[in-house]
C-alpha cells in the first residue's frame, strides 16, 4: 500500500461534499493538500482543518466551465513549486434532469463538457507527464454509474467521455508507478445527488480515494466506492488490488 506521508494531493469541489470528506481523509493519512472551490475563500474552514492535523495545505480557485480559469490554476501550482503526486478530480457539476428530455438544450452538453469531462482531462494532461518523469502518480477520476437516463443525458454523456480518456491514457502507464484510474462515489445524498439518495456521503470513504493508495501498477479500472463501504483503508486496498482488474488484457 502507498504511504502517502508528506507527498502532495489535488482535490478538486474540495469545499463541500464527497471533496471535503475526502480532502479530510487524505488528511488524516499525513498527505499534504491543495484545495480547489471555485473560490479560495469557500476552503477557508476546511484549510483550518485539515492543517490542524499537521499537514500543509494550500487553496486555489477555478471556474472549472471557463477554460482560462483552469489553466490559470494549473500555472499558479506550478508556481508552488511543489511535485503534485496525486490528483483526485472530484469537481463536477449536473446541468439539469429534462424530463421532456427530447428538448435537451445543447447548452446541457457544452456546459456538461466542459466540467466534468474538457476541465478534468486538462488537468490530467498538465500532471500525468510530470508524474511520469518522476516514475511515480496516482490519478483518480470521478465518474458516474448513471445509465438509461436520457433526462440526465448531458451529465451522463460527459461522465462518459471521461472515462473514454481515462482508460486510453491508462493504456500509456499500465505496468508503471504512475497510475490513473476511476472511481464513483455513488449516489449520496450531497448537493449533487440531491436529499433523496440512498447513501450517505460518509459511504463513500474509503472507496472513493483507495486508487491512490494501490500499488500494483493497474489503470483504467472502476473503483465504485460503494463496494469498500465500511472497510478500514487497508482492507479496501487489499480488495481492489484483488478484484478489480485493468480492462488491457493480458
Amino acid at each position: 500500500m502507498v504511504q502517502v506521508k508528506g507527498k502532495w494531493a489535488l482535490i478538486t469541489g474540495a469545499a463541500r461534499g464527497i471533496g471535503n470528506l475526502t480532502a479530510k481523509f487524505m488528511a488524516e493519512q499525513g498527505c499534504n493538500l491543495i484545495l480547489h472551490s471555485r473560490k479560495k475563500e469557500h476552503c477557508e474552514k476546511l484549510l483550518e482543518e485539515v492543517k490542524a492535523m499537521g499537514i500543509e495545505a494550500y487553496a486555489v480557485e477555478a471556474e472549472l466551465s471557463d477554460l482560462d480559469s483552469v489553466q490559470a490554476m494549473l500555472d499558479e501550482i506550478d508556481r508552488m513549486g511543489m511535485a503534485v503526486d496525486i490528483v483526485l478530480n472530484n469537481a463536477g457539476m449536473q446541468i439539469a434532469y429534462r424530463t421532456n428530455y427530447f428538448k435537451t438544450p445543447v447548452s446541457d452538453y457544452t456546459e456538461s463538457f466542459k466540467i466534468n469531462t474538457i476541465a478534468p482531462a486538462m488537468i490530467c494532461y498538465h500532471f500525468l507527464p510530470k508524474m511520469i518523469e518522476r516514475g511515480f502518480g496516482r490519478i483518480l477520476n470521478t465518474t458516474s454509474g448513471i445509465r438509461l437516463e436520457p433526462e440526465q443525458a448531458g451529465y451522463s454523456a460527459s461522465k462518459a467521455a471521461l472515462d473514454k480518456i481515462t482508460i486510453d491514457l491508462g493504456s500509456k502507464v499500465e505496468g508503471t508507478d504512475v497510475m490513473i484510474n476511476l472511481t464513483d462515489p455513488g449516489w449520496c445524498r450531497t448537493d449533487l445527488g440531491g436529499p433523496h439518495a440512498p447513501n450517505a456521503p460518509e459511504s463513500a470513504i474509503p472507496g472513493i480515494a483507495v486508487g491512490a493508495f494501490v500499488d500494483d501498477k493497474k489503470s483504467g479500472r472502476y473503483l465504485n466506492a460503494p463496494y469498500f463501504t465500511g472497510l478500514t483503508l487497508e482492507e479496501a486496498v487489499a480488495k481492489a488490488e484483488r478484484e478489480f482488474d485493468s480492462p488491457y488484457g493480458k
